[in-house]
């Protein structure tokens, strides 16, 4: 059963990415562009690019998590391809990771370029990378659980609405709380950033790559806050959506 299930994962996300891919090759460019626009800004006022390259890499993640999670979904209720999985032997399980991981493996080269200049830059260290990567793997789940779980409670909203929804949602978790610049900003508000998944992981990565400093036991605070958003979140959309309602 748990073979099957990967399986399933594995063919749902080539057929959610391949095809995508051969159709539109340059969707690539286009997702790292969305979270590149900021730096854009950051270079003219004189903002620190170190921090913006952090942001960028946290914000692909939150950003395709969200669409994935809403958009995916929606349009497989509006175009009927849903029915026909349902109609299949497939565990609700695989549908959603497979929706969720297909958009994170477009995304890759983007999180390579960013990861790869901020290297250069020195925003991020050889030591930080695994923390990196374990940040940004429980950002985008973090983010995705949400977006499912908002998913299933809006299943009877319009396509465009649920659009539009993802959209506004993805971009604001990237760049109104301390993503794009640090959360020192805020002042005594800086535990703010805790509650967001992206500033929350944005924070941590920081940490790891020494441009923040925080004590140790609010560092497995924010570990913890994000790994149990995640748990909540996909419980709650477990608990309360029907696999033929999702």
């Amino acid at each position: 059963m748990n073979l099957k299930v990967l399986k399933d994962v594995l063919v749902i996300t080539a057929l959610k990415s391949l095809p995508d891919l051969k159709r539109q090759p340059l969707i690539i460019f286009v997702i790292g562009l969305i979270s590149s626009l900021p730096l854009y800004f950051l270079v003219i006022f004189g903002g620190q690019i170190t921090f913006g390259l952090i942001g960028a890499m946290v914000s692909t993640v939150s950003f395709i998590g969200m669409n994935a999670a809403i958009q995916e979904m929606s349009w497989d209720r509006y175009v009927k391809i849903r029915e026909m999985i349902v109609a299949m032997p497939v565990h609700p399980i695989s549908y959603a990771l497979g929706i969720a991981l297909a958009p994170l493996i477009l995304s890759i080269p983007s999180l390579i370029f960013f990861g790869a200049i901020a290297l250069w830059l020195g925003a991020l260290t050889p030591y930080s990378l695994l923390w990196t990567v374990i940040a940004l793997i429980l950002c985008w789940a973090t983010v995705s659980s949400a977006g499912f779980l908002i998913s299933t409670y809006l299943h009877k909203a319009s396509t465009y609405t649920l659009n539009n929804l993802s959209n506004i949602l993805g971009i604001a978790l990237g760049f109104i709380p301390p993503v794009y610049y640090p959360e020192e900003i805020l002042g005594n508000l800086s535990w703010i950033s805790a509650i967001f998944p992206t500033s929350n992981a944005a924070s941590l990565i920081r940490v790891y790559s020494g441009s923040l400093i925080l004590p140790f036991e609010m560092i497995i605070a924010r570990w913890l806050i994000l790994i149990m958003s995640t748990i909540v979140f996909a419980i709650i959309t477990v608990a309360k959506a029907r696999w033929r309602e999702i």
